[in-house]
Order: C-alpha cells, then structure tokens, then sequence
C-alpha cells in the first residue's frame, strides 16, 4: 500500500475521532441547560441533541473552509502536520474532558493546526501563519465572543423577567418548558453547523494534498461522515462537562436554560454564516453567566468560573506547543530512520 494513502487514511480516521470525541466533549453545548432544568430527560436530551447535530453539519461548509485554507498557509501544511494537529488536539480535549472543563474543541484543533505547522517548517512568520486571518477570525472571537455572550445573556433575561414578573413560578415554568426545547433544539442545530465543520475542513485539506490540489473541495462524502460522528459523539453524552454548564455554574430553571440557549445559538449562527469558528463553549458559558448574573452576582459560582477562564486562555497556547512537540518529535524521529 502506498505508505502516503496509508497516512492520510490514518488522518480521516483521527479527523473523524476528533470529531466523535467533540460531539460528546461538547454535548453540553446543546442540551446542558435541558437536562439542568429537568425539561428533557438525558438520554431524550442526547438523542434529541445528536438528530440536530447531524441536521445542522449539513447545513453548510463556510467554517470548514476557514479552517481548510484561511488559518495557516495550505503551501507549508503537510499531511504529517495534519497528523500531529489532530493527536495533540485529541489529547487535549480528553484531558478537559475528564477534569470536567468545557473547553473549546475549535481553539484546540486551530492552535494544534498552527503548532504542528510552526514546528515543522521551524518559523513563525507570515509565510507559514494567515496572523490576519488569525486576529480576525480566532483572537477577537475568542475575547468578544465571551463578553457579548455574557451581556447579551443578562439582556435577554433582564427582559424576560419584567415580562414575566407578574406571573407564579409554576405558570412560567409550564410557559417556557416547552419553549426551552425549541431553544435546545436550536442551539444544537447551530452547534453541529459551527463545530463539525473544523473535521470537515481537515479532511477536505488532507485529500487536496494527497491529490496535489490547488482546490479545496469540501463535497458529501466528507459532509456525510463527519455528520455522523459528531452526532454519534453527542449521542454518547458528555456528562462530566454537562453537569458542569448546567448545573454547577448556577441553578437553572427552563426560563433560563430557554435565554442563555438562545442567546448563544442566534450568536453561533451568525459566526457560521460568516466562516467564523467560533467557541461554541465560550458562548453558551458566559450565557449561562450572563443570564444567572441577573438573580444577583453571588449566583454564579466564580471559582468555577475561574478553572473553566483559566482552560479557555491556556487551549492555544498548551495545543500550540502539544502538537509543535509531537510534530518536532514526529520530524527528529523521521530523519533519524
């Protein structure tokens, strides 16, 4: 077998893994707030999460795009590099994962993507990283992202309280349970537009260089799969994660769960309709922020808030560096043999 075919079947498949693994990484994301306030039960949550998902990885592919050819420099990626990007993106994820932070799966692959490609052609100049492309589209994301989240969380739930003030609290729960799943199911379906499109983009470059093409192209039979394992992914739950967004940040009830849900999605779809690839994670959490903030500032629990700042400033720069060293381990070991 040809040792590059073998390799970029090894790439689709870790791309397809990766995939998996930020379905149910980021499951919160999209149902969270749903199982926190008692709306759905978690496994009709994930099954009506995962449906969604799909649905929305195959609304279009303006973020994978990005990812494909707006980052880095497609002249300097080789499949090698892709390799490492993807294992040192992986391992991070995981590692959040089992500490129960939500981290952004987009930030890991992108700062995994850039390490790899720095380390491998050794510079850091604009030939090998779109800096432009990275400021715009990834750095003021990041910081803006959070902070349009949190207030316009607070602004959507200030409203909906003068509203609703006057009625019970069992007349605004029966208002707005079902309410919250038309939120969910929204929020899921922006999240599997944003978030599946980063494998997409991945495989799509790994084949053009395979084939030596100039062209990314980005057709159903990479839509399709990567459809499928993000939604395969969802279906598994994340529930250390879950439990953290939708529970231990602050009490939800479904009025709530449907502000911070719409806040976010609405935020998600203009970042996917625009080639932005955005945090999904960031946005829902300084949602869920924002939106507990207006009971009183003490109802949200800021030293959890803390550990989750602390994953969201370190994704970059700890892939940057993870896949940089696999890619300089991966090179040094391959010049040696």
């Amino acid at each position: 077998m040809d040792p590059l075919f073998l390799l970029l079947v090894i790439i689709i498949a870790l791309a397809l893994i990766f995939d998996y693994i930020n379905g149910f990484h980021d499951a919160a994301n999209a149902i969270a707030t749903v199982v926190a306030t008692r709306v759905l039960s978690p496994k009709t949550a994930v099954l009506f999460g995962a449906v969604l998902n799909f649905a929305g990885a195959m609304a279009g592919t303006e973020v994978a795009a990005t990812v494909a050819k707006g980052l880095v420099n497609p002249a300097v990626i080789s499949l090698e590099t892709i390799l490492c990007a993807l294992i040192g993106a992986i391992i991070w994820n995981l590692i959040t994962w089992w500490k129960g932070l939500p981290s952004s799966s987009s930030h890991a692959l992108i700062g995994s993507l850039m390490g790899a490609a720095c380390f491998w052609v050794g510079g850091m100049d604009g030939s090998t990283i779109y800096w432009d492309k990275i400021l715009q589209k990834v750095v003021i994301p990041m910081f803006s992202s959070p902070l349009i989240g949190f207030f316009l969380g607070y602004l959507v739930m200030a409203a909906l309280t003068r509203i609703v003030y006057k009625f019970s609290v069992n007349r605004i729960n029966q208002v707005f349970k079902p309410l919250q799943i038309l939120s969910a199911g929204f929020m899921a379906f922006h999240h599997g537009s944003n978030d599946a499109q980063k494998s997409m983009g991945i495989i799509a470059l790994s084949i053009g260089l395979y084939l030596h093409q100039p062209d990314v192209v980005i057709d159903y039979r990479i839509i399709v799969p990567c459809a499928i394992a993000i939604a395969l992914g969802t279906m598994s739950g994340g529930w250390k994660i879950i439990r953290t967004i939708g529970s231990k940040m602050i009490r939800l009830q479904p009025i709530h769960g449907f502000a911070a849900e719409t806040t976010a999605s609405l935020c998600i779809a203009y970042a996917s309709h625009s080639g932005i690839p955005l945090s999904t994670t960031h946005i829902i959490t300084s949602s869920i922020m924002g939106v507990g903030a207006t009971k009183r500032l003490s109802a949200v629990k800021w030293s959890l808030v803390g550990s989750i700042l602390w994953a969201w400033v370190l994704t970059i720069p700890v892939t940057f560096f993870l896949s940089g060293g696999i890619a300089w381990l991966y090179k040094f070991i391959k010049g040696a043999f």
